[in-house]
């Protein structure tokens, strides 16, 4: 048995927070019709490289457990045979451009009268009131949504995440919106409209920072590697490569102080409560990095982990997939990223490649009666 198996879910999003919404879903065990345009599919098809087998990482990575459908929605025949997919639906995600679905005739009102069951998830990137005509894209909204003036080093130009991880956080906000819709539906029978935006998501993400604008209106700036609240909490230099502390309170601060043998500067009274150090950073941190720099990082990391100093060396991603294999997990199954949810009774499945453009018509319109 799997969570969501039975669920059917059309599948009309592109790119990136849609698919990986749709993705979990379909590992959880959902039946996931992903609907894409006949010339080409879902943009990432040709977002490469790198390749795998000839296709685009970036498609394999957020469309596996899906079928594929090759639908033209401004044919006639083809949107019939979407309008027939969604009356049939559990869940419709999307995410084009505010008011497309509806002159398709797919749009939450127009379906919902038919299929009152139907949880509809919107994804977009401004909402669709005044920001409809914005354009969702991550970079995009990394920028004005605030991401990029608190990333980097303060005299450096704004910086980007290493991943679209707005995107990311969109599509998870997104699939838990479906899942509590679909909670809801099951106690009544109702189905509803989930909104979610790549803005609204990115300042819930934007956590503390965001908590002290709205509540203290301190307007945070970037600061490199270092944390507005917590010191020592960033990156040090090693004998040989750089490593991370993040001693987030007292008593691991005078452990850290302890396994670099500078009891001194635990027992300085600047440095005794974790606001004396953040008052005094730029005193205590030079210390810290002139011992940090006598041995390796791999040195560091075993002496200070063992001492309950929360530390670790940088590694690259071929090393973080290292790591999660040395610790038990299974990071990789199948060539594709294992899904992160370990579940006692109805663990993620892994049932299906990505697909090919438009391999699965004849699967959707057999379950269709087409």
């Amino acid at each position: 048995m799997e969570s969501l198996g039975g669920l059917l879910v059309a599948d009309f999003s592109r790119v990136l927070a849609g698919p990986y919404a749709t993705m979990l879903l379909a590992d959880l065990g959902a039946d996931v019709v992903k609907i894409e345009r006949p010339d080409g599919g879902d943009d990432t098809r040709a977002w490469g490289p790198p390749y795998a087998d000839g296709q685009a990482t970036y498609f394999l990575g957020v469309n596996r457990n899906k079928r594929s459908i090759a639908l033209d929605l401004r044919d006639a025949g083809d949107l019939e045979v979407a309008r027939a997919l969604v009356a049939r639906a559990d869940v419709l995600v999307e995410n084009f451009r505010p008011g497309t679905m509806e002159r398709l005739g797919l749009g939450y009102e127009q379906v919902s009268a038919a299929n009152p069951g139907l949880v509809y998830c919107s994804v977009t990137g401004f909402g669709a009131g005044k920001g409809a005509e914005l354009p969702g894209y991550d970079l995009v909204v990394q920028a004005v949504g605030g991401l990029m003036s608190v990333t980097g080093e303060p005299s450096g130009p704004g910086t980007k995440t290493g991943v679209a991880l707005v995107d990311v956080i969109t599509g998870l906000h997104a699939a838990l919106g479906v899942l509590a819709a679909l909670r809801h539906r099951d106690a009544t029978g109702r189905g509803q409209r989930v909104e979610v935006s790549l803005l609204t998501s990115l300042l819930s993400a934007l956590a503390n920072h965001a908590s002290a604008f709205a509540a203290a209106g301190v307007v945070p700036r970037a600061m490199g590697n270092r944390h507005p609240s917590i010191v020592p909490y960033e990156v040090f230099e090693a004998a040989d490569r750089q490593i991370v502390i993040a001693a987030g309170n007292d008593r691991q601060f005078r452990a850290l102080c302890e396994v670099l043998d500078r009891q001194d500067l635990a027992a300085d009274p600047r440095y005794t409560t974790n606001a004396g150090r953040v008052a005094d950073r730029l005193t205590l941190v030079p210390e810290l990095s002139r011992t940090l720099a006598t041995a390796s990082a791999d040195t560091w990391f075993a002496a200070l982990t063992s001492a309950g100093v929360p530390c670790g060396p940088i590694n690259d991603v071929a090393g973080a997939f290292a790591l999660a294999s040395s610790l038990g997990f299974e990071p990789v199954v199948d060539g594709q990223v294992a899904n992160p949810i370990a579940m006692g009774r109805t663990p993620a499945s892994y049932r299906l490649p990505p697909p090919g453009l438009g391999q699965d018509a004849a699967w959707v319109r057999e379950i269709l009666g087409r």
